[in-house]
């Protein structure tokens, strides 16, 4: 897509189309072009890694086991440089299962990325904080590298666009500064990932500067749907150009009243779709789906109980049920994410939905003796807390078409495995229209 639609001048012109698994999506810069030569597109490092290896424009700004699986044939395992820092992102420091991983091989490499070409999925190596609140006492790893001193945890690289809503960088919110920015916090980010991932220096503040900008200019989104055709037909207000236009603030819309205006919470988030409500013509069944997706995200009911973040949070009045909606937890207008920094645990790193490729850990709570087992111990990795264990922040929602799989850990498939989990851990009572309609609107993002 690079080499075809960049100009002379190494500019991407907005909206290039590009094409996944229910449509099209599309990228827009708030400068009116993509700049392929801001320090995001340059190798920075020692690794030949970029900002891009891990963050295609192909890919929602994600990657996907599909361009991993691609690019692993075209670079033989990221033996061959492809001059454009994409093989790049198999490097064995985290990108292999484990950084003792045997790369000597075709064979060896296949084996040794099997993370990423099957799930999308980098390795972090964490420590257990030594004032956490609970000790590590046994480890499974499948790939015989995790200890107390590294936990292995396999995540989904966050899609770098869509950032002018961001409240909380990384799934564990590492790089969150109290006080701080996002523009800071994204900074910090950018050099983290450059000292780590691509193994180079530090960066200047103005490269840091440079990359933060490129990045806050971006908004991705579907911008065509295969059955509901152009996603801004008819009053609807689908693609990315209408992200760029909608306001956002830290604490807009927050669940315990908005951070400037005062107002109380609403749950009616995404007006996307309403016109499609009535919609007319021959994709009419295909847009009303879409439109009733949007209802039941806005407005059904779910019971939610045993989510850390919510049910054990004093803000709430620690309930042990809540009655809320999709957007209790993705309350940013028009975006979909937490528009304040509000990690949860909804069980996706329990013990039971463990697979088979994924590290277990036995922690220990030092003080009680309780005992958990999950495969990610989340935000609790970074301030030590006990009941922030399995902790992670909800993600922006725009695009989602474009980035399968899905959750930090990829453990859905596609968005119907997404709605399937949530049916599961909070037995909504979904029919199987609903179902559908819900997977309609959130490809539509």
């Amino acid at each position: 897509m690079l080499a075809r639609h960049r100009s002379p001048t190494n500019r991407l012109p907005n909206n290039v189309p590009v094409r996944d698994a229910s449509g099209t999506s599309t990228t827009v810069s708030a400068r009116g072009y993509i700049d392929l030569d801001n320090e995001f597109f340059q190798d920075l490092g020692s690794n030949r890694r970029r900002c891009v290896s891990c963050h295609l424009p192909t890919a929602g700004w994600s990657i996907t086991p599909a361009q991993m699986q691609e690019t692993f044939d075209e670079t033989d395992g990221g033996a061959i440089d492809d001059g454009l820092g994409l093989g790049a992102v198999f490097r064995t420091n985290d990108g292999a299962n484990a950084p003792s991983a045997d790369v000597s091989t075709l064979d060896k490499r296949r084996a040794a990325y099997s993370m990423l070409l099957t799930r999308g999925l980098i390795r972090v190596g964490l420590s257990i904080p030594a004032t956490a609140a609970f000790e590590l006492v046994a480890v499974d790893d499948p790939y015989h590298f995790a200890i107390a001193a590294q936990l292995s945890l396999f995540r989904r690289p966050l899609p770098s666009t869509n950032l002018k809503f961001d409240s909380a960088v990384m799934w564990d919110g590492r790089e969150v500064v109290p006080g701080a920015t996002i523009a800071t916090d994204l900074s910090n980010q950018a050099n983290d990932a450059t000292v780590g991932h691509a193994q180079g220096s530090p960066l200047t503040p103005a490269q840091r500067s440079s990359i933060v900008q490129f990045e806050t200019e971006l908004a991705t989104a579907q911008i065509y749907d295969r059955q509901a055709k152009d996603l801004r037909d008819a009053g609807a207000s689908g693609g990315p150009d209408a992200i760029l236009a909608q306001p956002f603030y830290i604490g807009i819309n927050d669940n315990l009243g908005d951070s400037h205006t005062g107002a109380p919470f609403s749950p009616i988030v995404f007006h996307i779709y309403d016109r499609w409500t009535s919609a007319s013509g021959s994709n009419a069944d295909a847009r009303r789906a879409v439109a009733r997706g949007q209802q039941l995200f806005n407005t059904q009911p779910i019971v939610i109980s045993g989510v850390s973040g919510i049910n054990d949070e004093p803000a709430f009045g620690s309930p042990q049920t809540l009655i809320g909606t999709c957007t209790t937890c993705h309350d940013t207008p028009n975006a979909g994410n937490h528009s304040v920094v509000a990690p949860l645990n909804i069980g996706l790193v329990d013990a039971s939905r463990r697979t088979p490729d994924m590290p277990l850990y036995t922690l220990r709570n030092k003080t009680t003796g309780e005992i958990k087992q999950v495969t990610d111990p989340g935000r609790a990795l970074i301030d030590g807390k006990w009941n922030h264990i399995g902790r992670f922040k909800g993600p922006m929602l725009r695009g989602l078409a474009a980035h399968a799989p899905y959750f930090h850990n990829g453990l859905a498939a596609d968005l119907d495995a997404v709605v399937d989990f949530y049916e599961s851990r909070f037995q909504i009572g979904f029919t199987a229209q609903d179902k559908s309609d819900l997977v309609a609107f959130l490809r539509s993002l």
